[in-house]
């Protein structure tokens, strides 16, 4: 989806869908500084998701844990190291989809569906659909549709800098895209599971003329996640901010650069 707070809208059986507001940037804008920490690369908190949460005693998960020492309360953490699975072979709509009915396959569809909730498809109203109707189940999609199309409206993409159909203007790339960093499992059953994943955001407009440059954000994503037609589907979501490192004193690439290297790297399939 896009930047700012989670929107209860009312949906029947607890459906609720994050909506972009009037200010994309939820007003998080960070001011300058002028210590050798510049953040001209990342001048404001904009889009998508990761969170580093740990969960405490996670069960029916295989992968190596570090127990608590004697002296401490710290709870037992569960490695997001790669485990070499590929997390699937086929695609629904562009989107990865047949996920395995596993604590792994559950988190390799979060992280994915993150990744296409967080890209330039949902600003266009046949692939915003398209990405709905794949991600989230029957039902959840269903009802969100509607009130999805009411938030991203001409208004809204004006203030992004794009036109009532989703487009840049002619030699600008605009620019969505969420970077996961890692996932973790909340609470898991077989039929229901609750996944977290931290990411990197990437939100804005590259162009010679642009005046809302490409910024970067640290957010978490939460989905509740239900097994059904052999797959993990989203019911809810909830995002939030953070966490997100100190930044460093990289140089802020010119609009060019970001331009081509947009088009030059594609995203990934993520495994756990």
């Amino acid at each position: 989806m896009t930047p700012g707070d989670d929107h209860d809208y009312g949906e029947p059986s607890g459906t609720r869908v994050r909506l972009p507001e009037a200010d994309p940037y939820g007003g998080a804008r960070r001011p300058a500084r002028s210590s050798s920490r510049s953040l001209v690369t990342v001048v404001g908190v904009v889009v998508l998701l990761i969170a580093a949460i740990a969960f405490a005693n996670r069960g029916g998960d295989d992968s190596t844990t570090s127990e608590a020492t004697p002296d401490t309360d710290k709870p037992k953490t569960t490695s997001t190291a790669a485990s070499g699975t590929k997390p699937v072979d086929t695609k629904t709509g562009g989107i990865p989809s047949g996920f395995a009915h596993t604590e792994q396959g559950a988190q390799s569809a979060a992280a994915n569906y993150a990744v296409a909730l967080g890209s330039t498809g949902m600003f266009q109203k046949n692939s915003r659909h398209t990405l709905v109707d794949t991600v989230y189940t029957k039902d959840a999609a269903a009802k969100l549709q509607s009130a999805i199309d009411q938030a991203y409206s001409a208004d809204f993409l004006a203030k992004m800098g794009l036109d009532a159909d989703g487009n840049a203007p002619k030699g600008n790339t605009f620019v969505s895209r969420v970077v996961p960093v890692g996932t973790t499992v909340g609470k898991y059953a077989d039929t229901t599971t609750q996944v977290a994943v931290w990411y990197l955001g990437l939100i804005g407009m590259s162009g010679t003329d642009s005046t809302d440059p490409v910024t970067s954000s640290w957010k978490t994503w939460t989905f509740d996640l239900t097994w059904t037609a052999g797959d993990w589907k989203i019911s809810t979501d909830s995002q939030k901010n953070g966490p997100a490192p100190v930044p460093g004193d990289d140089q802020a690439a010119a609009s060019d650069e970001i331009s081509k290297a947009i088009e030059e790297y594609g995203g990934f399939t993520y495994a756990r």
